[in-house]
């Protein structure tokens, strides 16, 4: 008979703590019920807590009924997402002077949170929409601001987001799509790949090279639907996400105003990356409305699936496999809400922070 060692011993003794430490949890959140424990309200001010049911009510009345229609039938609900605008939620945090609602970017995570609970899809467009409003309110001039911005913070006019191409992805700063300046206008020549909202929306922020290779010659562009030598590819087939269009948006000596670029010429690059600081957080709040769903619609399958003539709640192994999910989702959460608010306090760790709340949150809360 094989004696334990000493690592060995503490080895099991670690197992049966994590084991002692998953049945506590269960146990504790049958008492309390588990939504109790992964309540997404806590720590909340009362004005969030009221935003955040406005939110979860929209969401379950709103989008969660319609969400597998959109899915199966490829519905982009623009009438559904004005429905949104109308409680303010086109231009969270845009400023209330050109018609957004002027919160900030922890408000903002919690209202996408609970949007995806009724639809992920849909919220993750609404999402990349308010981020283009942002940029055109953070870095347009006045004229652009209140040109642009009412009709996107009321959603009659919805934004897309073009950066990546065919040939350039995580890398960035090697985008090939060329501005070149003729008199009062640039000509664009290039493509933009997978772009959400691809030909469905109106204005699209459109990074582009108007100088030397690098991230120093790029600028950013406002692209409006209609402008002669503006096309769009078929429409991407994918496996989910479909209440959101995916195409890719072509330019062919597309001639742009010189008035309608963002900021100055070699300052695209540092708006692109701004704008994507607050896009993770965004997208990363998507999966956790994802995720808090799933948790809820888990425990409620296990309190009514029998099998062996009891019900699936009293399964041990079950019951460790929901305490884990539990446990990612709160600690997710609070990654997220701790990148929301240095990102608005403009903390030395806020780009490090949105960048590790897309890392962990997206892929914890997919599993």
């Amino acid at each position: 008979m094989a004696v334990l060692g000493p690592l060995s011993r503490i080895s099991r003794l670690g197992c049966n703590l994590c084991r002692n430490h998953r049945l506590v949890f269960y146990r504790n959140s049958q008492k309390r019920g588990i939504s109790s424990c992964i309540d997404p309200s806590y720590g909340l001010t009362d004005e969030q807590k009221e935003f955040q049911k406005v939110a979860f009510d929209f969401a379950a009345n709103e989008m969660a009924p319609h969400m597998a229609e959109w899915d199966q039938k490829e519905i982009f609900p623009v009438e559904t997402m004005r429905k949104a605008a109308q409680l303010g939620f086109g231009g969270i945090y845009v400023r209330p002077e050109v018609g957004g609602s002027g919160l900030s970017r922890l408000d903002t995570s919690i209202i996408f949170e609970a949007l995806s609970t009724g639809c992920v899809s849909t919220t993750a467009y609404i999402s990349i929409h308010n981020m283009c409003a942002w940029m055109i309110d953070t870095f347009g001039n006045d004229e652009q601001r209140k040109r642009f911005c009412p009709d996107l913070c009321s959603m009659e006019k919805f934004a897309s987001y073009c950066l990546t191409e065919p040939g350039s992805g995580s890398d960035a700063a090697s985008l090939l799509t060329s501005a070149q300046r003729k008199g009062d206008h640039y000509i664009l020549n290039g493509s933009k790949a997978f772009i959400s909202g691809g030909g469905d929306t109106d204005v699209y922020v459109v990074m582009c090279r108007t100088g030397s290779k690098g991230p120093k010659g790029i600028s950013c562009l406002v692209v409006e639907k209609g402008t002669p030598g503006l096309s769009f590819g078929k429409k991407e087939k994918k496996v989910g996400w479909n209440s959101q269009p995916t195409r890719a948006v072509i330019f062919e000596d597309c001639a742009v105003p010189v008035t309608c670029r963002l900021g100055n010429e070699g300052q695209g690059f540092n708006i692109a990356m701004k704008g994507l600081n607050g896009g993770r957080i965004n997208i990363a709040s998507c999966s956790l409305g994802a995720a808090h769903a799933s948790v809820l619609l888990a425990r409620d399958h296990l309190l009514v699936r029998k099998q062996f003539g009891e019900t699936l709640a009293n399964n041990q192994f079950l019951q460790f496999k929901l305490a884990e999910m539990a446990t990612k989702l709160v600690a997710s959460r609070l990654l997220v809400r701790e990148a929301a608010t240095a990102l608005q306090e403009n903390r030395a760790d806020a780009v490090s922070l949105c960048s590790m709340a897309k890392l962990f949150v997206t892929d914890e809360c997919f599993n």
